[in-house]
Parts: C-alpha cells; structure tokens; sequence
C-alpha cells in the first residue's frame, strides 16, 4: 500500500523489492483458493509460532504470504479490522497519532466498501469491501449467538467488533481483491522487482 500510496501523485517512481513470485496462479485469486494455498510452500513462508503453554505447548500455525501481495493473497479475505480499543491502547502508551480515531481517515480512505461511506466507511477508494452472502445456516448460527446472550452486530468494522453478524470480505467481481490487484497493478509507475 505504500508503494502505491507513493506513486499517487505520478511525480515518483517507486521500487518495491518482492521476496515472493508472481501472483498469477489461479488459486490465489478463486475465492476459496486460499484451501490450495495454505500448506504450499511456493505461494506461504509457512511460519510456526513458538510453543505456548495455553496451548498445551503446542506450537501455532503461522500462515504468511511469499508472493505479490503479502499474505493479502493467501488469506480467507475476510475484512476485519483491528479492535478501536486496541488502537486507543497504543495511543495511552505514547503511539501519538495511532488511536483509533486517528487512523479512522486512512481506513474509510482505503475501501471501496460495498455499503458505502459512512462514519466508519469509505468509498471510492483502493480496496474492495463486499458483504457476503446471505445463507440460512449463517442466520442460524447468528440467532444463536443472541439467543445465548451475545451481542447482535451490524458491522465488526463499526464501534466494537463484538457481536455476531456476517464479515465482510476482499473481493471484487468474484476474485480477490488483494492489496497486489488493487493497489499495485493500477500503478504504471510502481516497478516490481523479485
């Protein structure tokens, strides 16, 4: 997002230095492909975390994307934000400009969010937010939740991210719409070295 946020102006060129190949294999853009993606070392770093105690010392599964567009093009898409409450954390820690209402502009600047603009979203902007379709077992599964006493949501990417509702996802005309497709392609001027 930097290297395209750089060339905006068309004043700049930009080099963005890739560790990853290209990202030209059809899974990585198939919603759902990331299935085919999560355990190949071609297309993920296939990270571990270290042993954790809670998790009776086993150690996690660390995904990260080794190609064009980061781990952006190996994830479920889902679009989720950072927790408002977070950011505000690292703002009382000395993060001057880091709480949420201050990275709020960039985020709602970024999207191109299917609902439109809004207090909390944008329009027009790089990144493709589309909302998921609706599915009986889905509803289901959200009844449930507040029938068990949790919180109904309009939006994780609103005030709070509690609550149950549907996400919303990176894709666009029924592909992903990674950060490599929609912030780096468009850039004439952004050359891609790996």
């Amino acid at each position: 997002m930097l290297a395209a946020r750089l060339t905006e102006s068309g004043k700049y060129r930009v080099a963005l230095l890739e560790a990853g190949g290209e990202d030209d294999n059809f899974w990585i853009h198939a919603p759902l492909g990331y299935g085919k993606l999560y355990d190949n070392p071609k297309y993920n770093w296939l990270y571990n975390g270290e042993s954790e105690p809670q998790l009776t010392s086993h150690k996690s599964y660390q995904p990260r994307g080794k190609v064009l567009g980061g781990t952006g093009s190996i994830n479920g898409m889902i679009y989720m934000r950072g927790a408002p409450e977070d950011f505000d954390h690292w703002r009382q820690l000395g993060n001057t400009g880091w709480s949420y209402d201050d990275v709020l502009p960039y985020f709602r600047k970024g999207e191109d969010n299917e609902r439109g603009a809004n207090e909390y979203h944008g329009a027009g902007g790089p990144l493709r937010v589309s909302n998921t379709p609706k599915h009986p077992l889905s509803d289901a599964f959200i009844k449930a939740g507040v029938e068990a006493g949790y919180p109904a949501s309009d939006d994780f990417n609103g005030p709070t991210l509690d609550g149950f509702t549907y996400n919303q996802v990176n894709i666009r005309n029924g592909r992903r719409a990674s950060t490599a497709v929609e912030y780096l392609r468009p850039r004439a001027n952004a050359r891609i070295w790996r």
